[in-house]
């Protein structure tokens, strides 16, 4: 049982750094393709590698997937829309303000996953984890600060709208992998993140082809990037899944907050942004609060 608890943490900080490069390839193809062709990237170019994925569990395993309960519909498709509205807000948030300060809006997601999972799913939340959970989110809260910048307000909404969002299809994917009741945590992850970019695939292609057609040659074109971004994406995704499946989502999404600490490092990188000291200040924060996690689950 202690090596399955630490596989989450390996699981979350593989599925936070596919997350980062992701993100950071989005938020390129935005200008050329729109908040929603951007967002579709992700889910249309990420499902040929989840159903590889799904393949080499069933040769692995040598067993096709199991027949999903009733009770694993309504889960998955909250998880898979509710996914699909918080990548188009997160990209418009990025089109507002500087990557990092984007993601730090949208990582105020563990608070609302906490108590979403504890009303929906009776995931329990320790006082150690509760601490984590809060310190680490002031760590995203500081390095977000920026009195009087220029559409701040309107950046904040965003963020924190798709922070929201993000917990629900979290909770979402959690409900769908535990209700199908599968002795392979593996399986069920794989067939959850499967089920899930399939429903995303087919909506956003039909929204695209109804609203703006031109968007689905845009994205065509450009292969070469969106096809990185839904490679990453889709790794990404089946790594939260595999720790979603071990442990709650309040646990799994306050340590993938490590993705400030990536996005950061892109920041410097990539976007060539400084750093500010309340940046730095809510980065140890950040960094606390993700020890104290870890110490918590030993």
């Amino acid at each position: 049982m202690a090596a399955m608890n630490g596989l989450w943490i390996v699981f979350t900080l593989f599925a936070a750094t596919g997350q980062t490069a992701r993100n950071a390839m989005q938020r390129e193809l935005t200008a050329a393709l729109g908040a929603a062709g951007a967002t579709h990237v992700r889910f249309l170019f990420g499902l040929p590698f989840a159903l590889l994925f799904l393949t080499a569990v069933c040769l692995a395993l040598g067993r096709l997937p199991p027949q999903p309960p009733m009770a694993f519909w309504p889960a998955v498709f909250a998880g898979a829309l509710t996914q699909i509205a918080a990548t188009a807000l997160m990209l418009m948030t990025m089109e507002q303000r500087s990557f990092v300060v984007s993601i730090a809006y949208i990582k105020t997601e563990p608070i609302m996953v906490a108590i979403l999972g504890y009303v929906l799913l009776r995931d329990v939340v320790t006082p150690s984890i509760a601490a984590a959970i809060l310190i680490a989110t002031l760590g995203v809260v500081l390095i977000s600060w920026r009195p009087g910048a220029e559409g701040g307000l309107k950046a904040a909404l965003l963020g924190l709208t798709s922070g929201l969002m993000f917990a629900l299809s979290a909770i979402g994917y959690r409900g769908a992998i535990l209700a199908l009741h599968d002795p392979s945590y593996v399986m069920a992850a794989t067939l959850t993140l499967t089920t899930g970019l399939v429903i995303q695939a087919i909506v956003l292609s039909s929204y695209l082809a109804w609203r703006e057609p031109g968007v689905l040659g845009s994205i065509f074109r450009h292969w070469r990037p969106s096809l990185f971004a839904g490679v990453m994406g889709a790794a990404a995704s089946e790594c939260w899944f595999l720790a979603f499946a071990l442990a709650t989502a309040a646990s799994v999404r306050t340590l993938g907050l490590v993705e400030v600490l990536m996005a950061q490092f892109v920041t410097h990188v990539v976007f060539r942004q400084k750093t500010t000291p309340l940046e730095i200040a809510g980065i140890v924060l950040v960094t606390g609060g993700a020890v104290l996690l870890v110490w918590a689950h030993r």
